[in-house]
C-alpha cells in the first residue's frame, strides 16, 4: 500500500482513533467505580458540613472518616413526594457503612428537571417528585438537610441547607459549583458567603421563601441574603434555585413542624407530671409527720 496516498492515510487515522477510543472507554470503565465513590464522599462531606454548623464544637478533620461520621451522626434517610409524604427510605449505613446511599448530583438534577414542568403548568408530577430528606443529630441538635440544584451562569450549581426543627430556621448551609467565575461567582463555595445563611429563615407564607439579591433590595432580612458583589447573576440563581426547592419541600416540612411541635408540647407535660410525683410524695410525708406528731402530743 502507497503510504502516502490518501488512502493509507484515511485508514492509519480511522484505526488510530478506534483504538484511543477503546483505550479511553475502557479506562472510563475501569474507574466508574471509583468515580461513583468519590461523588459519594463528596456529597456525604457536603452534608456533614451543612448538618455540623448547628455546634462549632463539631470538627470534621480533612483526613476525617466521613463514612463512619456519617453513619454515627445520621438518624434517618429517606424520599419524600411533592405532597410531603415519605416514599422511600435511603440505606443510612448504620449496619454497614459502606452501603450508605446518598444522592448525587446528576439525581439532583432529574428532580429539578420536574421541578421546571410542574412550573410550566404540567400536572401529575407532585407524586413523581422524590425529594432526599437526611436527618442528623449533631450533639443533641436535630437538624433536617434538603438540597437545592439549579442552573448558575456558566453551569450548574447545588447546595445543602440545615433546618432546625421548625422546618424553617437554617442552622447550617453549604453550596457548590461546576464552572462560576473564580472569585467572583465561585464565591457561593466560599464559608465568608454560606456563613450567612446560619438563622435565617424560610418565609412560610410569602410567595418567596426565599431571596439572594443586592443588599439596596432586601426588604426582608430575616429571609433574605446579601448577593456577591460582581456575582449578582449567580447570586441570584442560587437564591431562585433555594425557593424553587424551598416550595416542594414545603408541605413536608410543615409537617415536621408540627410533628416536632407536639412531642415537645408531649415531652413537656410528661416532665411537668414527672415533676409532680415527687412534690405530692414531699407533701403527703410531710403530713403524715404532722398527723404522728398530733398523735403523740395526744
Amino acid at each position: 500500500m502507497n503510504t502516502n496516498g490518501n488512502t493509507y492515510t484515511v485508514i492509519y487515522s480511522t484505526v488510530l482513533v478506534v483504538l484511543v477510543a477503546a483505550i479511553l472507554a475502557f479506562v472510563a470503565m475501569s474507574l466508574q467505580d471509583k468515580q461513583n465513590e468519590n461523588i459519594k464522599l463528596e456529597t456525604i462531606g457536603k452534608l456533614l458540613g451543612a448538618a455540623s454548623q448547628v455546634d462549632t464544637t463539631f470538627t470534621i478533620e480533612e483526613d476525617a472518616d466521613v463514612l463512619g461520621l456519617y453513619a454515627d451522626n445520621i438518624v434517618a434517610a429517606f424520599f419524600v413526594d411533592g405532597n410531603g409524604e415519605k416514599v422511600q427510605d435511603m440505606n443510612t449505613g448504620k449496619e454497614d457503612k459502606n452501603k450508605i446511599e446518598v444522592t448525587t448530583t446528576s439525581d439532583l438534577k432529574a428532580q429539578n428537571d420536574k421541578f421546571k414542568k410542574l412550573e410550566e403548568g404540567e400536572s401529575g408530577l407532585l407524586s413523581e417528585l422524590r425529594l432526599p430528606v437526611y436527618i442528623f443529630d449533631i450533639k443533641g441538635h436535630k437538624v433536617t438537610v434538603i438540597p437545592c440544584y439549579g442552573a448558575g451562569l456558566w453551569g450548574p450549581i447545588w447546595g445543602y441547607l440545615a433546618l432546625d426543627e421548625d422546618g424553617k430556621t437554617i442552622d447550617g448551609a453549604i453550596f457548590d459549583h461546576k464552572g462560576e467565575t473564580p472569585g467572583l461567582g465561585s464565591k457561593i463555595a466560599d464559608k465568608p458567603f454560606y456563613g450567612k445563611f446560619h438563622g435565617k429563615t424560610f418565609n412560610m407564607t410569602g410567595e418567596d421563601m426565599f431571596t439572594v439579591a443586592k443588599i439596596t433590595a432586601i426588604t426582608e432580612p430575616e429571609h433574605s441574603v446579601d448577593a456577591i458583589s460582581g456575582a449578582t447573576i449567580t447570586s441570584q440563581a442560587l437564591g431562585k434555585s433555594i425557593n424553587l426547592w424551598a416550595k416542594y419541600y414545603k408541605p413536608y416540612l410543615e409537617e415536621a413542624a408540627r410533628q416536632a411541635e407536639k412531642t415537645a408540647v408531649s415531652d413537656s407535660t410528661l416532665a411537668a407530671g414527672t415533676m409532680a410525683e415527687p412534690i405530692d410524695s414531699v407533701k403527703t410525708a410531710a403530713a403524715d409527720a404532722v398527723e404522728t406528731n398530733v398523735n403523740v402530743e395526744e
